[in-house]
């Protein structure tokens, strides 16, 4: 009942406003194309009520309407972004909850507090039937008196009040439903993100399964080469330690050699596997630490006020340490810049150099950090026109 009562004067100032807007935009449009920035705030004033609606919704009756994808244009100026919301359908869509709000509200309120009142009306009506006018309640144009009326009016009474609160829900919900179909997502917006979901699902399978046969490879090849060499010279320092001294000690020597290569081998595979310093300090010793043993110089500048989850905190750090390889590797920069803020539950990272610009988003490195970005839900973009700078922007959604 709260939720359909405060909807009442809330439904009835948006649905001026948006009236308003409409009409004074569609008025101005042939006046030097005035109306197209009234439009476009219209819309946007929808979609912020749409924003308020979902959240009064989740918060009163604990049902979660999930935003609706945001059709955005990158560059253009404001014309652009103009043309970008009003050929948005999701800001349509929800233009014309803001115009169905009012109407709906107030049916659902009325049948509810009708049912409500008719209820406990017939209940106490042999307490004041008397009263009435022509000696009893006129219902279509009959008088309702006596006792067995009177009981069964109680009888009738006693049943709404019960259903009452069912009819209530169903108000609310049927509210709630429209307001969904509306406020939420499109059945194509949720099947392009289910479709979306099962290739990258299917694409991190197969990134894991790569790095399962790089880790090996590596532990193969490298430290345990090593290890096995280690073992062996120091058979033969043993074997050397009576009769050659010299010998041993120079055996020894190398072997402790190839033992600190070995820890350096391993440090470098724990590194990129998932490195202590991210679960122990965070992105900003993490980044450093990256960005301490990377050849080009790197700036680093880290702000983030709450600590994010390990999950996107490993995403973070796996991003920038991709694209300071391909720094290092392909793009011939004399310097780079990592700056990692969160921005309204968003953990923002970008990554920028002065190289010579031309990455491909479809490579192997770069698609797979898409894909690990993509997994919690993030967005991946890469700006690297011929002659640079090329600048990779993640944004990752932190919130609880």
């Amino acid at each position: 009942m709260v939720y359909l009562l405060s909807g009442i004067p809330l439904s009835a100032i948006v649905f001026s406003l948006a009236v308003t807007g409409l009409a004074l935009g569609a008025g101005l449009l042939p006046l030097a194309l005035i109306g197209l920035p009234v439009l476009s705030l219209t819309l946007q004033g929808c979609r912020a009520f749409g924003a308020f609606e979902r959240a009064r919704i989740s918060l009163m009756l604990g049902q979660v309407i999930q935003a609706p994808v945001k059709k955005t244009l990158s560059g253009g100026g404001w014309l652009r972004r103009w043309i970008a919301r009003l050929t948005d359908a999701s800001s349509w869509r929800q233009f014309a909850a803001a115009l169905l709000f009012l109407p709906v509200t107030v049916i659902g309120y009325a049948v509810a507090v009708s049912v409500w009142s008719i209820a406990l009306a017939l209940i106490a009506l042999p307490a004041y039937n008397f009263a009435l006018p022509r000696g009893g309640a006129d219902v279509f144009g009959t008088v309702l008196h006596g006792t067995p009326t009177m009981v069964a009016a109680v009888v009738v009474g006693v049943v709404m009040f019960l259903n009452a609160p069912y009819v209530t829900r169903s108000m609310a919900g049927g509210q709630v439903w429209i307001e969904r179909k509306l406020l939420g997502p499109s059945r194509r917006n949720l099947a392009a993100r289910v479709g979306e979901l099962e290739r990258s699902r299917s694409r991190m399978v197969d990134v894991a399964d790569a790095d399962r046969r790089r880790i090996e490879r590596d532990l193969h090849d490298g430290a345990q080469a090593r290890l096995v060499s280690l073992a062996m010279e120091l058979g033969r320092a043993k074997a050397h330690f009576d009769d050659d001294p010299e010998r041993a000690k120079a055996l020894v020597t190398q072997a402790h050699e190839d033992a600190k290569t070995a820890l350096v081998e391993l440090r470098s595979l724990v590194r990129g596997v998932h490195p202590p310093v991210l679960s122990d300090r965070g992105l900003d010793a993490a980044l450093s630490g990256l960005a301490a043993i990377c050849p080009v110089p790197v700036t680093v500048q880290v702000d983030v006020a709450k600590r994010p989850s390990a999950t996107v905190e490993a995403v973070a750090y796996f991003v920038v340490a991709e694209s300071l390889t391909n720094v290092a590797k392909h793009s011939g920069a004399a310097g780079a810049t990592v700056t990692v803020r969160s921005e309204n539950d968003v953990l923002r990272v970008v990554v920028r150099d002065d190289g010579r610009g031309g990455a491909v988003p479809t490579g192997a490195g770069l698609a797979g950090l898409a894909d690990r970005v993509q997994a919690v839900d993030g967005h991946l973009s890469i700006d690297s026109p011929a002659g640079g700078p090329t600048v990779i922007e993640v944004e990752i959604p932190c919130a609880s």
